[in-house]
Parts: C-alpha cells; structure tokens; sequence
C-alpha cells in the first residue's frame, strides 16, 4: 500500500498532508462539504504506509485523507475512531497540538 505524503513547513510548524495515492487529485463534495485533494498540498512523495505512519506517529499537525491511511493510524491509535470525518464515503482525518 502506497500513499502521498507532502511536509509544509512554515515559521517553526510542520504540517504534514497524507492521502492514499488512488485520491491524489480528486474533490469530494457532500452538501456543503468539500475537500480537494490537490497535488499541491497532499503530493510529496510516494511512499509506503508504514513508513508514513512511522512520520505521522511523531508529527503535532496532520492532514489525512483515505480509506487506508486513515484506518492504519487508528489501528496504531495515533488517532481515535471518533476522530475521523467521512465526506461522501471517504474518512479524513486531522490533528493539530500547538
């Protein structure tokens, strides 16, 4: 299993973008919901999922979209099930520690 993973670092703040790498360039909307999963934010590097969960483990700013992603990161609790949002059948999730 593959994923994009892009870090955006700005001041002293690294935020990293994950998605699973059928998503890459894709919106999904549901009613006044939308995401866009651009090449832009989310398209760093292709790499495998345990080697982004290894980066996500020790990351306070995330962004991540995708059936695969998100369910490894809740399976090695970096994040909670109650913690992931679905738009149009695809879960994201995002953490942010200051």
């Amino acid at each position: 299993m593959k994923v994009y993973l892009k870090i955006h670092r700005r001041s002293d703040i690294e935020t990293i973008a994950c998605c699973d790498e059928v998503l890459l360039n894709q919106v999904f909307t549901e009613g006044n919901l939308r995401i866009e999963i651009t090449s832009t934010f989310f398209g760093g590097d292709l790499l495998s999922i345990d080697k982004a969960i290894e980066i996500l483990r020790g990351a306070s700013c995330f962004n991540i979209v995708g059936e695969k992603i998100t369910n490894m990161a809740v399976a090695q609790k970096i994040i909670s099930k109650e913690g992931v949002r679905k738009i149009n059948s695809i879960p994201m999730a995002m953490k942010m520690m200051f």
